[in-house]
This record gives C-alpha cells, structure tokens and sequence, in this order.
C-alpha cells in the first residue's frame, strides 16, 4: 500500500514540529538541576550526654563534660553570660571543643551544697548560630538537689525606673558588714522589668542587696555604686513573697579632670530667657551674663511699663553661679513691660560693665497660652508627702505638693511630660538617697507609665492609679 502526500506545506508544519519536540525532549533530559535542601536548622543545641550526670547527688569531682548533638561553636561573652552558684572565688576554666564542653572549678566543693552552672545565652552552634538559652546544669555534693525560690524587683529609687545592668546578691551567714569585704554566696541578675529570680537554694536565713558593682568585686566599695538593702534578713522556705528593693547612689562619682576655671572674657554681655519678646506667666525672666557678676547697690535695674513708670513689683537677684539674673514678678497677661538696664547696674569679677545702657521691651502670654490640668489620684499615700514631677527627659521640670486625692492647675505650660510621685518623707521637696552605715532607707519615686500632652487653651484631665 502506498500513502503519498500532495499537501507539501501540512507536511514541511509537520516536519518542523516534530525537530522542535525532539530539541525540546534532548535538552529536558540533559539539564541537572540541584536537588531543594530541607528547612533551615532553628533549633538550639540539645544537651545528649554530661559526666556527672545532670542532677548527680553525692558528687566529688570538680572536671565536668557536656556533650551536646551538634558542633558547638565558640562560647559568646562567656564572663558577660556564665553565672555558677554559689559565687566561686576563682573563675572556672571553660573550653568549647566540637560538640563538647569542658567545665574545671578551682575551687574545692562545698560539702551537702547544690552547685548550678548557668551559661546564660553562651551556647551556640556552628552552622546558624542558633542559641541554648539559659541552660543550666545542676548537680549536688550531697544526698539531695536545693529546689527552693525566692524572686522579687529591684528599681531605681531616684527615677522609679529599671537599670538591668544590677546584680541581686545573697550572703548566708552573713553579717552588715559582709557585703563589705567578701563575694555573695549567690548572684542573680534582672530582667529587662528588673525582675530577679533564684533558683536551687537551701532552707536558709540570708542577707540580700543590689549592686551595680563598677569594679567587678561583688562588693559594695564605694559611695557611687548603685546600692539596695533589706532592712531584715529572707528567710528560704517554700512560700517566700517577693523581695522589692530600692536601689540609689549615695554620692555621685567626682570627675578625676575636675571642672577647668572658665577664663573671664574681656567685654560683658548677656543674653536673655524671652522668647520672640515674649515672657512665660510663671517663670522670672532671666538675663545669663559671660562673665561672673555682682549687684550695684547704687544703680537699679527697673521693670517699667510701656511708657516707662517704674513699678514697684519685681525683685532683682543673681543665682549662685554668679551667672544667672533673675527679675521676678507677678506678671499680668497680656502686658507691656520695659526692664531698663543701666550699664553701670552690674560688674564682673575683674569690674567691666555693659557696654551702655540698655533696654529690654516684652510683652506676657494669654491666658490661653496654657492648658488646664486636673490629675484624680488613686491609692496615693497622703501621708508620705507626695511630690508630683514633671519630667523633660531626665530634667525635673516642674514640682508641686500634691495634699488630695485630685490636683488641679489652670495655667500649665504645654507639652509632653512624664510624671512622677515622689515620697518626700523628710519633706525637703527633693528625692534624697539612702545611707547603708545609717540604716536609711532611700525615698521612693514612682514613674507613672504613661506620657501627660497638656494642650493650651484645654481641659487635661486624667486619672492615675498608684501602684505602691
């Protein structure tokens, strides 16, 4: 049988797609693509093997082996990380090699104690640097393993804020003056909430304080460490409460350089508190000089009104940098004022005057330049004498006694603040710090968690619980 094709352009279509299949079916075959790894590895190492065994009782030697099951890459901030309780006079040796960690204490083992060695976020591995956190192996040197807590807070006293960079300390045995001259017995650090927490301890009466400690000898030695006591001792038991302790520097650090003497600059000037010729209804208005200054008793500085008649309702003074007049007075809204300065009013230390006479022309804000504040406390200790705190950043802005539950103020100057309570106990009107060799607890201030934006011409009303 005989087939035969008339049809040449169907049979040329035919030909070109079959060519086209079979190039197409060759160059499927011959192209290697690389075999699709697994999921990323984001599990931490897995502790497989410890010699002693974790949780060992009755244990003597002082070499430990921890082997985990996979390569442990180099130990991270080892000193920053690694805390072992109770508190070793000499640090341990500590190596890292493949998947095994080598731990050598120096110091002899205490008989009938439960041992933990907390690595903190050390623990890494090779590949993705995935961490072990907070691993801890625990072993004892007697027939049982500690298993008893204490947690509790520390906060700065002067700023009701947290600094994580404090360790809580536990002295057993211990008298006042240990924290003085040796190491805790144990050490546990905070939290990003100033949280602290023990692990593995005895039934046991111990001392307990906070330090920032500055010279890494986990002892309170100087004045200008950040320092908290309990006036009693804890007593471990299964219910403890939590511990709240106030942390405070009794003296701040002196700089070593000290303060060089300002040079006194030839011509005296000066530069005025007003803005855009406008002054604040609460504040005096202040002139900031160079050099140094004193009053002439002779020549005056005068607050005029704005044809000039000197008014009989402002007090001259200088502050105690010598630097800083201030004209203090019952300011009127909305007024005209004229402060006229001789140049002979005021001389620096080495006599220069101004340059000549001068004159300052300003008018006072509105009224409704300022917001309208009223705060309704709740659970705030009256009997504590408490302060209110206006804060500007770490500035303490404004201050007034609070006597009532609700505190009121119709002329306040806008702006975001936070607020603070402080327990003015010796009512002095400022925060002061504690004293360890006095007993002397250090006044509380407590940081409301919230910012107060005061708007002008407003009604700012809010209701604060205090947390005490």
């Amino acid at each position: 049988m005989r087939f035969s094709f008339t049809n040449k352009p169907t049979l040329l279509l035919l030909t070109t797609g079959l060519i086209a299949f079979m190039i197409s079916l060759v160059s499927s075959c011959a192209q290697i693509s690389m075999p699709t790894g697994g999921d990323r590895d984001s599990l931490p190492p897995v502790l497989v093997k410890a010699s002693p065994a974790e949780k060992s009782l009755n244990v003597t030697s002082t070499r430990i082996t921890l082997t985990f099951d996979e390569y442990i890459g180099e130990l991270q901030e080892l000193q920053k990380n690694l805390l072992v309780s109770p508190v070793q006079k000499a640090n341990p040796v500590i190596t890292s090699n493949l998947k095994t960690i080598t731990i050598r204490l120096r110091d002899s083992l205490l008989p009938n104690t439960t041992y933990s060695i907390n690595f903190g976020d050390a623990i890494r591995d090779v590949n993705e640097n995935n961490t072990l956190r907070s691993f801890t192996y625990i072993f004892s040197t007697g027939n049982t393993i500690d298993s008893l807590t204490l947690d509790g807070q520390v906060t700065m006293a002067e700023t009701g804020k947290v600094d994580s960079t404090v360790s809580v300390l536990l002295y057993r045995n211990a008298d006042d003056s240990s924290v003085l001259k040796r190491r805790p017995d144990y050490l546990a650090r905070l939290d990003g909430s100033g949280n602290f927490h023990f692990e593995n301890l005895p039934a046991a009466t111990f001392k307990i304080y906070a330090l920032k400690d500055g010279d890494g000898g986990r002892t309170y030695n100087t004045l200008s460490e950040a320092f908290a006591f309990r006036d009693t001792n804890v007593v471990i038991t299964a219910n403890n409460n939590p511990v709240k302790l106030l942390a405070y520097v009794q003296e701040k650090a002196a700089s070593l350089t000290g303060t060089p003497k300002p040079a006194v600059e030839k011509k005296l000037r000066y530069g005025s508190s007003l803005i855009q010729r406008t002054q604040d209804l609460l504040t005096s208005l202040e002139l900031t000089f160079n050099n140094k200054i004193s009053l002439n008793d002779t020549v005056k500085i005068i607050l005029a009104d704005s044809n000039y008649l000197p008014l009989n309702m402002a007090a001259v003074s200088i502050d105690s940098s010598k630097k800083i007049l201030r004209v203090t007075a019952a300011w009127k809204p909305e007024t005209d004022y004229t402060l006229i300065i001789p140049k002979n009013a005021v001389r620096d230390s080495l006599g220069g005057t101004l340059s000549k006479n001068d004159t300052l022309r300003f008018k006072t804000k509105r009224v409704e330049d300022y917001g309208n504040v009223v705060l309704r406390f709740k659970n705030l200790d009256l009997t504590r004498q408490p302060v209110l705190q206006f804060m500007e950043g770490e500035l303490v802005k404004y201050t007034y006694p609070v006597t009532s539950s609700e505190w009121t103020n119709n002329r306040f100057p806008p702006g975001e603040y936070e607020l603070r309570i402080l327990y003015d106990t010796n009512k002095n009107g400022k925060w002061d710090p504690g004293n360890y060799s006095k007993k002397l607890q250090p006044e509380r201030v407590i940081a409301l968690p919230q910012k107060l934006g005061i708007r002008p011409d407003w009604d700012n009303e809010r209701d604060i619980i205090i947390d005490n």
